[in-house]
């Protein structure tokens, strides 16, 4: 299927590794100008390398690799900077940052919290808000935010996460469904479960420190509770992520997309 986005411009954060560089694999495969961002230079510019190598790749279709910070202003001002302009060229936004650490709520201090909700929330609406009129004004225009299954189905130790991540959806769920809606701008979220990445296997060693078992034995435990009985790839998520930005995908707006192998017993 084309999914109509060939010659987009894309900004893709937190794109070094993991769900953010399979999203932008995905669009890049997709003939769609990426623009890479995230902290790491090195990590970085070895992630545009391999989707520049990307068989799969279109001539033409531009990669660049912006190392800097997104949650800062001036980490923003070079990423936009990187397209041409103020922020106001990217047709597609895809907002991600790493989530806040595990712990008890009674050991976060305010400073904690403030890192947390800029991170999660208030970075990924200041890429909105400087990027959606300019996606209106051209009559297309996608934003997709990674979030976490934890939105629907929080959990205890991921507090920070559950509060910054929840925060965000809400602001989604208003700001999708505004004027911006009929001028051909959607926003949704997708919502990850467990994925095969370096951030899981970080998890998986500190839950086997900590109850002084196998990183395998954990691994196993935890896939058994999913009903796909495996771990989710990067490639897939972003394949998801790519269909959400494309033509066909105008009609689905402000939702979350829950990408989880069937994890989340609820019905709705």
């Amino acid at each position: 299927m084309d999914l109509g986005i060939a010659g987009k411009w894309a900004l893709v954060c937190g794109a070094s590794k993991g769900l953010g560089l399979g999203c932008a694999q995905a669009l890049a495969r997709e003939g769609v100008n990426v623009v890479i961002v995230a902290r790491g230079a090195e990590v970085l510019e070895q992630a545009a390398a391999a989707i520049k190598a990307d068989p799969l790749h279109p001539a033409g279709a531009q990669v660049l690799a912006v190392a800097a910070d997104i949650t800062t202003t001036a980490g923003r001002a070079a990423a936009f900077a990187a397209a041409g302009g103020p922020g106001t060229d990217f047709d597609i936004v895809v907002t991600n940052a790493g989530g806040p650490p595990p712990g008890d709520f009674r050991d976060w201090d305010r400073d904690a919290w403030i890192k947390a909700v800029d991170a999660n929330m208030l970075t990924p609406i200041e890429l909105i808000k400087t990027t959606v009129d300019g996606m209106a004004a051209r009559g297309f225009g996608r934003i997709i935010s990674i979030t976490s299954s934890a939105v629907k189905a929080p959990i205890d130790i991921l507090g920070l996460s559950n509060g910054a991540r929840s925060g965000l959806t809400g602001f989604v769920a208003g700001v999708s469904r505004s004027a911006l809606a009929a001028k051909g701008v959607t926003m949704n979220n997708l919502l990850p479960g467990k994925f095969d990445t370096d951030r899981l296997k970080t998890t998986l060693g500190t839950a086997a420190s900590k109850t002084g078992k196998s990183v395998d034995e954990i691994r196993q435990a935890q896939i058994a509770q999913i009903p796909a009985r495996r771990f989710g790839t990067p490639a897939e998520f972003g394949a998801i992520c790519a269909f959400l930005c494309s033509q066909q995908a105008g009609y689905i707006n402000g939702q979350n997309v829950l990408a989880d192998g069937g994890a989340y017993p609820g019905t709705y």
